[in-house]
């Protein structure tokens, strides 16, 4: 095996559950000038890294696991879980504890590889049940066997109603239901009870078993999770189903399996029972007895996976992973997470195209590898790791704001129970790719927020444990009331408040958030003796809230107002829609005086952030140069929040000469050919403040949220309030919707085409749009157009060389807007004399193969999807206001068209394209809302 023949002693340490196995492992390391110890919890991982911490200080400990990453610069001993044990260091000391797990359906191939090649360079232990003994035996020839001997014994007895449990009892039960069912009754009948479940974090599962330690509570409800590691005083072990679901099915638990949950019944020399309760049945004679004598079937297959990675390809990647083996020890795991996550990643065709040589196939197993804490489908788990592998390939990390946003979502620590352990998951994948090495910029501040967001999580998770398990806090606060007169009431810096030593609320902002009470009566007690604690800390804040920086003040889309995390007011609508009004968040309680101060600064707050965002629109407001129409227009285009469709304003449009024109594009406002608006404010924080003004004065009751900034198109969805995506900075058209700054780039490139007899789409407008030919299809339509599809011969590369050339590079700058000085000439009309018949473009003609040709018959030849697009009048336009006639259309006008046929030019992929010479004609203003008819219709 791998085990080196030189190595150190290899010493298999075996024997049932409290026999101090994992104390002797730590003593050893110890004596070791270096080690490192594996272990199968991270709850487990925690507790042995805080004990060596005490002997040794932290200056010399490091701890390692998937969520967690503490390593000094002088680290001498690593504390971690077994999978996230750093290989190929060399310490003098390694130890694998719970090394029975090779046998684990799910993390048994981890434990197996394990076993097989790690070694300390003078002393390796493998601890676990005695039933490995024949297994290690013959896989590790070099290893000796140190039988340790539980230090108390264990006795079976029998079934027992919850009603009649003994004191210091852990009730162990397999389905979160269940045990929220027990711990109910325990809380009616014995005065509340711990819980502990695996999905809890270190924090909160210590903050629970602390309170059943320190006897707050006498009584403990547990999953299996209490079965490896916890160090309890537990005297009685209660097992109220004798089945667990295995992720695919309802099985038994096997005697080993009851075995290491009931040892942890009698710590040390404390002799310990077990027995059933509730539904469970009695254990079967034969089994309680083995439990009794620690005789167990030994294993006699371990889990397995090739653990040689082969990263040419991902196929190659997924063989390796699939390798079978002949050895009889040896059964190959199930399809693991990760293996399954790598599979549906390779059927992407995105993730299979970057995943092209070795490095980006390791960076693709890296990433599979992240666990599924979530336990959602795996399909969006793959989604998510995809979206991961896509960041981590294109940009060498994951992006900051993007990460942020992940984070920020699940950090909100109030909901119930369910919620909060739902949220603790979710935490913990981001944790898990934060301890990824160049996963992200600035690793330390990330690790630091993602273990802050967990720890408030589990602060809060423990505390509505307590709240709904225990009612310790009631018993103590209402005794307390009988032995004295009154209850002292404090507040910390943090805005808890506690009275009497008990946790009964916090401040938020200026308001006071009760914890749940157990009945009316407590709940009268607590807000008196709260509220005088109260009065001097509301005055300290709200002279603290009246000098904060406005950088401390935010508004939501919402239209709440936070102060920090702190909701602290909320905004109403004005009798100006530029000017709305506050409505602050303060207690009855806190006095008119601190009420009065509060709502002053958030007036200032949200004055001061209209001004900023909208100081281009309030300075054109204010100039008193601007008169008549000019000023007219002005205030109109304020009532649309600096964004008006145009077909809404047409004749005002109309009515303003140039002059009026002039001195309103002085204060940048731009006449495009769809929507009148100022560019400045359609910038992400003026789009943001808009939306919630815009919400406001439409009496809105849930206001829209604005797209993602930097997208070209979103998807226009159906149900969206009407005038919501001019808000938003967004034209309807199809499918999707476009910005509208994009959508007049696009109407420039549209002024020169022959909208009348048809045209194609160039490669500037789908890049400028970012869209696919058949989306750019769909939103040609929306805006007016028909759109014929056709099929032609694609056309060879050698041929279009030419046309790659010109397409290849980036999109040039489209300028803006078309300046007034320089209208768009309008292009004639194809004259009739012109062939009808000759196609847009002529396709290359195939050449002839040779008679002596090897293929006598030509390939089928390749075909191309391709649109003719041609304005369709009115009735096509789909959303939106009136529709604007397109730049590029023929006016009408009297006489003929002027200028001779059309020259035959050169067009893309090497067919020709008839195209009529631009007639030199009189400027006309591009802002008429007549300019486009004018700049491109002529009568025949």
């Amino acid at each position: 095996m791998a085990h080196s023949p030189h190595a150190g002693r290899i010493t298999a340490v075996l024997g049932p559950t409290n026999t101090g196995k994992t104390h002797y492992a730590i003593e050893r390391m110890l004596a070791h000038r270096t080690g490192i110890i594996g272990l199968p919890l991270r709850l487990l991982a925690r507790e042995v890294y805080d004990r060596i911490v005490k002997l040794r200080g932290p200056s010399v400990v490091a701890l390692v696991t998937g969520e967690e990453r503490i390593v000094p610069e002088r680290a001498q001993y690593w504390v971690c879980t077994v999978e996230a044990m750093p290989e190929g260091m060399g310490a003098d000391f390694l130890a694998i504890d719970e090394i029975q797990l090779c046998a684990d359906p799910e993390r048994g191939h981890i434990f197996t590889d394990r076993l097989l090649h790690a070694q300390g360079l003078h002393e390796t232990l493998f601890m676990g049940s005695d039933t490995m003994r024949n297994a290690i035996a013959a896989l590790v020839p070099t290893a000796q066997f140190l039988r340790r001997e539980r230090f108390s014994t264990l006795t079976y007895t029998g079934s027992k109603k919850i009603s009649r449990m003994p004191g210091r009892a852990a009730i162990v039960g397999f389905s979160v239901d269940n045990l929220y069912a027990i711990a109910e009754l325990l809380r009616r009948t014995k005065g509340g009870a711990a819980v502990v479940m695996g999905a809890l974090s270190p924090r909160t599962r210590n903050a629970q078993v602390e309170m059943y330690q320190n006897g707050d509570v006498d009584f403990l409800v547990a999953t299996d999770a209490i079965g490896m590691g916890l160090n309890l005083d537990v005297t009685h072990v209660a097992f109220s189903a004798l089945q667990k679901f295995d992720g695919q099915r309802m099985r038994p638990l096997q005697a080993d399996e009851l075995a290491q949950i009931a040892g942890r019944a009698g710590r040390h020399m404390t002799h310990g029972t077990f027995g059933v309760t509730g539904e469970a049945p009695e254990i079967d004679p034969a089994v309680a007895e083995a439990i009794q004598e620690h005789q167990f079937q030994p294993v006699r297959k371990l889990q397995w996976r090739n653990s040689r990675m082969e990263f040419g390809s991902v196929a190659r990647l997924i063989g390796a992973l699939e390798k079978k083996t002949d050895n009889p020890w040896f059964t190959r795991v199930r399809e693991s997470d990760d293996l399954a996550a790598l599979k549906a990643l390779a059927e992407d065709a995105e993730t299979r195209a970057r995943a092209s040589d070795g490095q980006s196939v390791r960076l693709l197993w890296d990433v599979c590898r992240v666990p599924d804490f979530r336990g959602i489908s795996r399909g969006e788990h793959a989604a998510l790791l995809r979206d991961l592998y896509s960041f981590l390939h294109e940009r060498g990390s994951i992006p900051q704001d993007w990460f942020a946003r992940q984070v920020k979502r699940i950090d909100r620590p109030e909901g119930d129970i369910d919620t909060l352990s739902k949220r603790l998951a979710y935490i913990r994948t981001w944790t898990y790719v934060a301890q990824r090495r160049g996963w992200v910029n600035d690793e330390s501040h990330w690790r630091g927020e993602t273990r802050a967001v967990e720890d408030r999580l589990s602060d809060a998770l423990h505390s509505a444990l307590t709240q709904r398990f225990v009612d310790r806090r009631t018993s103590v606060l209402l005794r307390r009331l009988k032995q004295k007169e009154g209850l002292v009431a404090d507040v910390n810096d943090k805005g808890e408040v506690t009275v009497g030593g008990e946790f009964v609320g916090r401040l938020e902002g200026f308001r006071f958030r009760m914890d749940k009470t157990g009945s009316p009566d407590e709940a009268k007690t607590l807000r008196a003796a709260s509220v005088q604690a109260l009065a001097p800390q509301f005055h300290l804040r709200a002279d603290r809230f009246y000098n904060a920086p406005d950088t401390e003040f935010d508004f939501t889309e919402q239209g709440g107002l936070m102060w920090g995390t702190d909701a602290v007011g909320k905004l109403v609508a004005g009798d100006d829609p530029m000017k709305p009004q506050v409505v602050a968040f303060v207690d009855d309680e806190a006095g008119t005086e601190v009420a009065q101060k509060v709502q002053r600064r958030l007036q200032h707050f949200i004055d001061r952030k209209v001004a900023s965002l909208y100081e281009p629109m309030l300075n054109m407001l204010k100039d008193e140069a601007l008169t008549g129409l000019a000023k007219g227009f002005a205030f109109r285009l304020s009532e649309g929040f600096g964004v008006v469709p145009r077909g809404e304003v047409a004749q005002e449009v109309k009515e303003l000469d140039q002059d009026a024109r002039g001195a309103l594009r002085k204060h940048g406002v731009r006449f495009g050919q769809f929507t009148i608006f100022m560019p400045l404010l359609l910038k992400p924080a003026p789009t943001r403040l808009r939306l919630v003004l815009w919400s406001l004065a439409q009496k809105l009751d849930e206001f829209p949220e604005a797209p993602p900034p930097g997208l070209v198109t979103v998807p226009a969805e159906k149900g969206a309030a009407p005038g919501y995506f001019a808000m938003a900075g967004y034209r309807a058209a199809g499918a999707r919707a476009i910005r509208i700054d994009m959508l007049e780039r696009l109407a420039d490139m549209l002024r020169d085409k022959d909208t009348r007899g048809g045209f194609e789409a160039t490669a500037d407008m789908l890049s400028i749009t970012g869209m696919t030919l058949e989306q750019f299809a769909d939103l040609m339509q929306g805006l007016g157009y028909k759109a014929e599809r056709g099929e032609r011969v694609k056309v060879k590369p050698q041929a279009a060389d030419v046309a790659l050339e010109s397409t290849s590079g980036e999109p040039e700058e489209v300028p803006a807007e078309t300046p007034s000085e320089h209208p768009a000439e309008a292009p004639q009309e194809v004259p009739a004399e012109a062939p009808s018949e000759a196609p847009a473009e002529a396709p290359v003609e195939a050449p002839v193969p040779s008679d002596d040709s090897a293929s006598a018959e030509a390939e089928a030849p390749e075909m191309e999807v391709f649109y003719t697009f041609a304005w369709g009048g009115r009735q096509q336009q789909q959303r939106g206001g009136k529709p604007a006639r397109p730049a590029g259309d023929k006016p009408r006008g009297k006489g003929k068209p002027k200028g001779k046929g059309g020259k035959p030019q050169q067009g893309g992929k090497g067919g020709q394209r008839f195209e009529a010479r631009p007639p030199k004609e009189k400027k006309i203003d591009p802002d008429n809302p007549f300019a486009a008819a004018l700049s491109g219709f002529k009568t025949k």
